[in-house]
Parts: structure tokens; C-alpha cells; sequence
């Protein structure tokens, strides 16, 4: 029975540190993979690998750049992929660079965004983040497939100076719940949130395990969305009409909010606590 990745299924930390890489460009990927090898896999601890290593790997690929009026959501794919997870952010920031030691030789950081809990898991514009996240049995049929995941990892950057110049009802209707007790309105206007990415409004229905963090630091302040499914079905589905490819209406959260960023990872499931490489081959 292959097992996955412990930290894919458990609650969001205090604090996470995301880690992008690129493969250096005289190193063979069959050659990565043995230094990927060597990675200790704990619960505090999540490798994807990007569809450059893995190239035998039909279900994983590129992820796709799209665009909608007035919306545009950029394809950056990267080579490999780490999220640290912690309650502290001391062993985080030894165990990022103790990874960092231990990939040189195959592989060059090209993005460290470090996460945060806020407001018990609230995102920065104050709305409760993965109300609808699926749990137990659920959660593992969503986000796994025999034992490995796949992940879309996002950067998004919010306007929170603008957000906060709009009243109550008009946040709430971007959103589609009350800020004040999460309940979601029936009457929400079609672009909201809510009602573009509800998973059970799919043929087939797309649910997704959002493990999603706030980040903040000098070049401003937002989401880091991440989403671990059994393939890439449900969170292109969602994107598609969060994008307005459906009906040409455009999710509410593009009015503060744009993403930066974005990546397609497969995580393989563990062996003796080291990643199990066995479905690729170079």
C-alpha cells in the first residue's frame, strides 16, 4: 500500500515557509531524482516534484496560463516544490536551510514565500479560508490517488488598501458570505466566490483539499493557495469559471486580488520516510 505525504492531510500549521526550485541547467534529471532521493520525509515536510522530473508521468504537466476580461492568471512552473510546515518558525527556517545545503548540487531556489495563520485561519480580508474543505474519508478521496497527490500552487496578491474602501455588503457579495458568521448568502450575486467555485455544482463534482496561508513581507501581502486533488480535473474546472470561460462572468476576487504565480507538482507518496520515486523513470 503506498502511503502519502503525511503533512498533505493535516490541519494548516502556524507557520509555513513555500520553496520553489529550478534544476540547474548541466544537471540531468535522472540525477536530481537521486538527490531528491536522500530528502527526509516527515509531517512537517511536503516535495512536489514539477513535470521536468517527471517526465514519464502522464498526468502531470505544465500548469496552463488564463486569461478572462479583466483577469489573467500567469503559468510560472517550477522544477520542484517544498512546503515547510511548523508551529514555530525556528525549525522551519533550520530545516529550509539545511534543504537548500542539501539540493545545491541539482537545483537553484527561485521563490521563498514564508506563510502565516491569521486570525485562526482566517485570510487577510478577514473571510474564514477552506470553510467547504472536505474531511476524513472525503478529504482522502479528494486529495489523493494511491497514494500520491497532485498540487496547484498559486502566489496571490491582494489590494487590501482598495477592499477596505468598500462597504460591508459589497465585500460580503465578492466573497459570497457575511464577515460576520461565515454563513453564505443565497442571494450573492453569480460572480461571488462562493458561488463560481462550489464544488458540488460540477459534473463531476470538483472538490479539491485547500491548505491555503497568508503571507506578508516588503513587496506587499496576500494568499498562498494551494490545493492538493486526486488529479487536476477539479481545480481547472474551478479555474475555468472563476475565469469566466463558462459564462463569461469573472469571480468577484479579481476585483483585489491577482495571482503572481503558478505551478503544477506531483507528490509522491513515502517509502521507509524517503519520497517513493518507483512510478518515474529515466
Amino acid at each position: 500500500m503506498n502511503i502519502p505525504q503525511t503533512g498533505i492531510l493535516e490541519p494548516v500549521p502556524n507557520f509555513s515557509r513555500y520553496l520553489e526550485f529550478d534544476l540547474l541547467a548541466d544537471v540531468e534529471p535522472a540525477a536530481a531524482l537521486d538527490v531528491l532521493a536522500g530528502v527526509e520525509i516527515d509531517a512537517d515536510i511536503v516535495v512536489g516534484i514539477g513535470p521536468s522530473l517527471a517526465g514519464s508521468l502522464e498526468a502531470l504537466r505544465p500548469f496552463p496560463p488564463v486569461s478572462g476580461q479583466g483577469c489573467d492568471v500567469p503559468s510560472t512552473q517550477a522544477d520542484l516544490w517544498c512546503w515547510i510546515r511548523g508551529s514555530e518558525c525556528d525549525p522551519i527556517v533550520r530545516q529550509s536551510r539545511s534543504l537548500n545545503r542539501h539540493l545545491a548540487s541539482a537545483f537553484h531556489r527561485v521563490r521563498l514565500i514564508n506563510g502565516f495563520k491569521y486570525d485562526s485561519g482566517r485570510d487577510l480580508s478577514g473571510y474564514e479560508d477552506g470553510t467547504e474543505n472536505p474531511v476524513g474519508e472525503a478529504a482522502v478521496d479528494a486529495a489523493i490517488n494511491d497514494g500520491s497527490s497532485f498540487v496547484a500552487v498559486q502566489q496571490w496578491v491582494h489590494d487590501l488598501d482598495y477592499f477596505e474602501t468598500l462597504s460591508q455588503d459589497d465585500c460580503d457579495n465578492i466573497i459570497g458570505r457575511r464577515l460576520s458568521d461565515n454563513e453564505e448568502l443565497d442571494d450573492a450575486p453569480l460572480s461571488a466566490h462562493v458561488k463560481r467555485t462550489a464544488q458540488e455544482t460540477f459534473d463531476p463534482e470538483a472538490f479539491l483539499v485547500r491548505r491555503s496561508m497568508p503571507w506578508s513581507d516588503a513587496t506587499g501581502e496576500g494568499l498562498m493557495f494551494v490545493a492538493f486533488g486526486s488529479s487536476f480535473a477539479a481545480f481547472e474546472a474551478q479555474l475555468a469559471r472563476m475565469t469566466g470561460q463558462e459564462d463569461r462572468i469573472i469571480d468577484g476576487l479579481f476585483r483585489f486580488s491577482k495571482p503572481i504565480s503558478g505551478s503544477y507538482f506531483w507528490c509522491p507518496p513515502v517509502l521507509g520516510g524517503k519520497l517513493d520515486l518507483g512510478a518515474l523513470n529515466f
